[in-house]
């Protein structure tokens, strides 16, 4: 069977997908892991359905920014062996660092207009 050819996202990446890709900068996780990060990480203000993590997830595998992966540890049940564990490719911390400045640039602009700093908005 060939190989799927590769997707190409649009740029920037969404929201969803940079806090999924954030996730996995920590090391690989599977799914399950990868929403509950990025709950905790965004305080509850980020939840990831299941449709949207694992379309997402499907997504960044085929562009080349994700793979599978073994998990770091023997699993302890069975359904932990039926987890799927993704990490990040060197393409993907490529994009990732990407996403990051282009994120730092607009914050930086944002602390630069006066009214935004107020504390009364």
């Amino acid at each position: 069977m060939a190989p799927r050819p590769r997707t190409e996202l649009r740029h920037p990446l969404s929201l969803s997908v940079i806090h999924i890709l954030l996730a996995l900068a920590d090391g690989a996780r599977h799914g399950y892991a990868i929403k509950q990060e990025v709950e905790d990480r965004s305080g509850g203000e980020v939840r990831l359905g299941p449709g949207t993590l694992y379309e997402a997830v499907q997504r960044l595998e085929d562009a080349g920014y994700i793979e599978e992966t073994d998990a770091d540890e023997d699993p302890a049940n069975a359904q932990e062996a039926q987890r799927r564990y993704y990490k990040l490719t060197s393409v993907g911390w490529s994009v990732l660092r990407t996403e990051m400045r282009h994120l730092a640039r607009i914050v930086d602009h944002a602390r630069s207009i006066p009214r935004l700093r107020r504390a009364d908005l």
